[in-house]
């Protein structure tokens, strides 16, 4: 099975570190599948550059911002960044009024949906997290000139510790823009996921990394790794991200997509990846079952799951 190949390399990459953090150079950018999962077995992440076809891009690029425009106007939830107020008071107020979250992106437009399906992602994911994976949600970051950068942290602080030694969720990032160092790209500890644990506030940070990649690129990311939002020290730059953060089927989504996805996405013909990933479609899993059925009505006579 594909997760219990990952589990091997993760292993084998590991096996001459300890419990703490082992830094590793920044993996660089490939075309390659192969190299990117061996860049994810030994430093936590990878970076596939062009991912994106220029005509891809250039519509995703569009949707986003003039999706993240409507906000501004409308008054949308990640104006001024949405910061939650457990950790918001840590934060400067400049950091809250230059970045800008936008939530709900399979509802803002086709290029979305076409990047939570993309090949290449369900590749690696499948890699990862093994098949039955879910989409947890998907959203952008926009960094505007002035951001102060945000607090370091890893994706999968919601899993009790100690952590299982395989990831429990995968960041894939979609670049929008160039990700450099000066315009609030994303900063990383490359190997981090082999310490295992949380990063540790005013210890860890001196580790952090640029994130440098090209618009286009698709990074993979797992969920141990330590990271932050960069600060943007440009004078005219904004930086897009696209994240969409998948989880193993044990744990409850971040986005509840029976209320919020809209009705007519489903009435469209959505593939099977993309139902499975949102749970309308269960197949032989034993949880989202609806009165022991799947979700949504198929073609096929119904039959109920084998619990024993």
């Amino acid at each position: 099975m594909a997760e219990t190949e990952f589990a091997v390399a993760v292993a084998s990459a590991a096996r001459d570190s300890s419990a703490e953090y082992v830094p590793v150079d920044l993996p660089s950018p490939t075309a390659s599948f192969e190299q990117c999962k061996a860049d994810i077995a030994r430093t936590g992440l990878c970076i596939l550059d062009g991912a994106l076809s220029p005509r891809q891009l250039e519509r995703a690029r569009t949707c986003l911002y003039n999706a993240a425009q409507e906000d501004v106007e409308y008054g949308g939830k990640g104006i001024n960044g949405d910061v939650p107020e457990d950790y918001g008071s840590e934060l400067p107020v400049k950091t809250h009024a230059c970045n800008q979250r936008v939530w709900g992106l399979l509802n803002r437009g086709q290029p979305f949906i076409e990047m939570v399906e993309h090949p290449a992602a369900l590749d690696m994911l499948g890699y990862m997290l093994g098949p039955n994976f879910l989409l947890s949600s998907i959203s952008a970051n926009i960094t505007a000139p002035g951001h102060e950068g945000m607090m370091m942290h890893a994706d999968q602080l919601f899993v009790p510790q100690p952590w299982p030694d395989q990831p429990q969720g995968v960041n894939v990032i979609w670049l929008m823009d160039d990700f450099t160092a000066e315009n609030g790209g994303t900063l990383v500890a490359p190997g981090s996921h082999s310490a295992n644990r949380p990063p540790v506030t005013g210890q860890d940070e001196k580790w952090l990394v640029p994130l440098v990649a090209r618009a286009g690129s698709m990074v993979v990311m797992e969920g141990r790794i330590w990271h932050k939002t960069g600060a943007n020290t440009t004078k005219d730059q904004r930086r897009a991200g696209v994240f969409s953060w998948f989880v193993s089927p044990i744990y409850r989504t971040q986005e509840n997509w029976f209320l919020s996805l809209n009705p007519l996405i489903l009435q469209r013909n959505p593939s099977d990846a993309l139902l499975r990933m949102l749970g309308y479609k269960v197949r032989k899993m034993v949880f989202g079952h609806v009165n022991g059925y799947e979700p949504l009505p198929t073609d096929n006579p119904p039959s109920r799951p084998r619990t024993g």
